[in-house]
C-alpha cells in the first residue's frame, strides 16, 4: 500500500486554511487534519499560554500522525493538514519571544509532501480568541515565508478568492501526481 502524502496548509490567521483543507480532501477524496490550536481555544475559552505551546504543537503533529495512518488503512492518498507544527513555533516566537520550538518544527515540516502557504488575501474576519488583527497577520505571514524560505522547504503560495483559490489549491496539489 502506498503512503498517503501529507500536504500541510500554512498562513496567518483568516486565510482560509480550514475551508480549503476541506475542500481539498473533499476533491481529491482525502482526509484532513483540522488546526488543534482552534480545538484547544474552543475548550478552553482562551489562548494558549506559552507553558502550553510545545503541547500544542505535539498534538498537532499526533493528531496528524493517527490520520495518516487512518489514511494508509483506508486507501486515501492524501491528508490535508490544516496548519502545522512550524506555525504553533512562528506564532510562539511573534506572541511570547520563545524560539525554542523552531528545531522540533523543522524537523516536523519535512514529512509534507507540499506545502501551501495561503496568501492573506481574504477579507479579515474577527472569530474571537484566534484572531487578533490584519496587522497581526501580515506580520506572521512574513515570518512564515521567511522561515520556509530558511529551511529551503518547497512551496507553492496560494492567492485568490473562493473557486479559483480552491483550483489554484488543487492545481498545486496536482503538480505531485504529474
Amino acid at each position: 500500500m502506498l503512503q498517503p502524502q501529507c500536504i500541510c496548509l500554512i498562513g496567518a490567521e483568516c486565510t482560509g486554511k480550514s475551508t480549503l483543507a476541506q475542500a481539498l480532501a473533499t476533491h481529491f477524496g482525502g482526509l484532513w487534519v483540522p488546526e488543534h490550536l482552534r480545538t484547544f481555544c474552543d475548550l478552553n475559552g482562551r489562548t494558549p499560554r506559552i507553558d502550553e505551546q510545545a503541547v500544542i504543537m505535539r498534538t498537532q503533529f499526533e493528531q496528524e500522525e493517527q490520520v495518516v495512518a487512518l489514511a494508509l488503512q483506508t486507501g486515501c492518498g492524501y491528508v490535508f493538514c490544516d496548519s502545522a507544527p512550524l506555525l504553533t513555533a512562528i506564532y510562539s516566537d511573534y506572541y511570547f519571544s520563545d524560539r525554542s520550538l523552531f528545531d522540533c518544527a523543522h524537523a516536523l515540516h519535512g514529512r509534507y509532501a507540499l506545502t501551501l502557504v495561503l496568501q492573506p488575501d481574504l477579507s479579515w474576519q474577527s472569530d474571537g480568541l484566534q484572531r487578533d488583527s490584519e496587522v497581526v497577520r501580515a506580520t506572521v505571514h512574513s515570518r512564515v515565508q521567511r522561515a520556509l524560505q530558511a529551511m529551503h522547504v518547497p512551496h507553492i503560495e496560494i492567492q485568490g478568492q473562493h473557486d479559483a483559490r480552491l483550483q489554484a489549491a488543487i492545481l498545486a496539489v496536482e503538480t505531485l501526481t504529474g
